[in-house]
């Protein structure tokens, strides 16, 4: 092994508009040894256009495992790698995350150079609100996963992200309509291109937008999250039923004890832990 071991870079590319590309990459994509592609076919145009020549190899999501030992035992050898996806930040909703995570644990340095993100730029034009979100990328294919996700987002109280392909558009918008009620959501479509959209509506609009109109382009769905206060009252509903000693009862079988239990009943039914007590005393 060298005694001065290789770097890993991971490169932003533009989603859309090359003109968003940083110098840094630009720089740092002419410097390395070699560069990880996500599709070699998709990125020789993107360095051909900023007159890139270094050599190339393909990282995906079929070999990500394999080649990153590949790339790794390379890099310990003082070899550095610039990994870049299709579009936008590596690690993000692609195969990096593994490289990384296999770089790091071989105690290589990593440096990420930050730029474009689909994620990032629908959020920040979707007139939902920025400070707080859940990213989900694609919802899974398998089923019960699938369905387990659609549960989790119900309660999720930020705004939520997700990708979806046009072909899956009008499914996914009904099915998270279903699951969520109809919620505010923004549809963001050609991201710094030309016709760059981001429609602000609800499910039922989209839904009847996308009667008549043909998905096409890569979609980001930006989704308002559900109120806390519905949250709480749902949460009041469910255990107004019950009396407070079977209340108890429920968090005590959990393993908590008798004043964690009380703080979780008073939470539940939106009333202080004093009141809790003074209920319980009297029974």
């Amino acid at each position: 092994m060298s005694e001065k071991t290789g770097t890993l870079y991971l490169c932003a590319t533009p989603i859309g508009n090359l003109e968003d590309i940083t110098y840094r990459v630009v720089r740092i994509l002419n410097e390395v040894d070699l560069i990880a592609a996500e599709d070699t076919r998709n990125s020789i145009h993107l360095l051909n256009h900023f007159d890139i020549h270094t050599p190339m190899t393909a990282y995906h999501e079929y070999n990500k495992y394999d080649k990153s030992k590949e790339l790794v035992k390379y890099m310990l050898e003082g070899k550095s790698v610039a990994v870049i996806t299709d579009a936008g930040t590596p690690g993000i909703s692609d195969p990096g995350e593994e490289l990384v995570r296999q770089a790091k644990e071989a105690g290589l340095t990593v440096t990420s150079l930050p730029g474009p993100a689909a994620v990032i730029t629908a959020l920040t034009l979707s007139g939902q609100a920025t400070r707080r979100f859940a990213f989900e990328a694609f919802l899974p294919a398998d089923k019960k996963e699938r369905e387990k996700i659609k549960e989790e987002l119900k309660k999720e109280t930020r705004t939520i992200i997700l990708y979806e392909a046009p072909h899956h558009l009008k499914k996914t918008l009904k099915e998270l309509y279903e699951h969520l009620g109809n919620r505010s959501l923004t549809i963001c479509k050609e991201l710094t291109k030309i016709h760059e959209k981001a429609m602000k509506t609800d499910f039922e609009g989209a839904l009847s937008f996308y009667e008549n109109t043909e998905p096409r382009g890569e979609y980001v769905l930006v989704i308002a999250g559900r109120p806390r206060k519905e949250l709480e009252e749902e949460a009041r509903k469910k255990y107004e039923n019950l009396s407070f000693l079977d209340h108890m009862a429920l968090y005590e079988k959990e393993g908590l004890n008798e004043k964690e239990a009380m703080k979780k009943v008073a939470k539940d039914r939106g009333i202080s832990k004093r009141e809790v007590y003074e209920i319980l005393k009297k029974k």
